[in-house]
């Protein structure tokens, strides 16, 4: 199989921010292919795209002939194929207890606040703007004092997540608190989360994945 790696990517998404967060960390070579979420009526539901992604979301990794979805699943691939600079720990419980970290924040917290969602909501409930920002904000907040009570505890004198070098858990919380600014989330209540937060975008592979460093980045 070819080495060659193209992310179909949108520069907002937290999903798409997260793999390219896992590619950086493994220092792999990929292409960014911009998937624009919005504009007419959103890219991905060409019927291009879901000829190659049935569910018409972002990222999707392409590796040779194969088109991967799902972020988590994804990052895990890069793990098994790509072994360096793990994501996930090698004891079966600290792998355990990464994967519990970054579930509740693909699972849980970003569902409820992503593009489709509100869209949602908008088009078909017309719930105006401003309630639409309160229930994004109450979910985040609530997650991330979820998170804050783990993190705290698990690993308070971690520098990062799960240790001393940044993995799965962190591809997730960074593009989540991104989310968090984005909509006005309050921080102050969550110390821990800003602290791994100020680690990880200290090192290059965070910071060459941040939204705003994007090729597809409006000007």
């Amino acid at each position: 199989m070819s080495d060659q790696l193209r992310l179909y990517s949108y520069w907002r998404s937290s999903a798409s921010y997260r793999v390219r967060i896992g590619l950086n960390l493994k220092g792999l070579d990929y292409d960014i292919v911009p998937v624009h979420l919005v504009r007419d009526g959103g890219e991905q539901h060409r019927p291009d795209y879901r000829a190659l992604n049935p569910q018409g979301l972002v990222p999707m990794l392409q590796h040779g002939e194969r088109h991967m979805t799902q972020s988590l699943a994804i990052l895990e691939y890069l793990d098994e194929v790509w072994p360096q600079a793990r994501l996930l720990p090698n004891e079966p419980g600290r792998r355990q207890w990464v994967r519990s970290i970054a579930q509740t924040i693909a699972c849980e917290i970003h569902p409820l606040n992503n593009l489709r969602v509100l869209q949602y909501l908008d088009g078909t409930w017309n719930v105006p703007q401003p309630e639409r920002d309160e229930w994004v904000k109450h979910w985040i907040h609530d997650g991330f004092a979820v998170l804050e009570t783990l993190l705290a505890a698990g690993a308070a004198q971690a520098e990062f997540c799960a240790g001393d070098a940044p993995g799965l858990a962190d591809c997730c919380l960074v593009p989540q608190m991104y989310n968090a600014r984005r909509f006005g989330v309050a921080l102050e209540p969550f110390p821990t989360l800003q602290r791994i937060e100020q680690a990880c975008l200290a090192l290059p592979a965070f910071e060459a994945a941040r939204p705003e460093n994007q090729p597809d980045r409006p000007a």
